[in-house]
């Protein structure tokens, strides 16, 4: 079985290595990912963030030198979820896209709220880049 998704995406007027530099340090996710990260630290080699959902784990795929920032979300309740993120090319900019799952159970409302968080992260990051 296969979930429905939707592809969220901003143009930010920087190169594809500018970008993906900037997402590639952790440190950074405060600045932009509201909905995942007020908070970030390091601990024996995991990630730890402060989020709305609790603190929570973030494992990063690898590949982030290919603009791939696909990353699970482990919850304080053990559950796990993945995020693809991608760092396209496109013209003299990039393309960050999202791909937003929506998971079996989940409504519309709560869908299309998660949609909103993912859109103003990514104008976020946009801004801030």
């Amino acid at each position: 079985m296969s979930w429905p998704a939707r592809h969220i995406s901003r143009f930010i007027e920087r190169k594809p290595a500018e970008v993906c530099a900037f997402l590639a340090d952790y440190r950074n996710l405060p600045t932009w990912a509201a909905g995942l990260s007020a908070g970030v630290s390091e601990e024996n080699g995991v990630l730890l963030s402060e989020s709305p959902m609790g603190r929570v784990q973030v494992r990063f795929a690898d590949g982030a030198e290919l603009g791939i920032f696909d990353h699970d979300v482990t919850l304080p309740n053990g559950k796990t979820f993945h995020n693809p993120l991608r760092v396209l090319k496109n013209d003299a900019g990039s393309e960050v896209v999202f791909t937003l799952y929506r998971l079996a159970g989940v409504s519309d409302e709560a869908y299309e709220h998660d949609a909103a968080l993912v859109a103003a992260d990514l104008d976020r990051l946009a801004a801030v880049l």
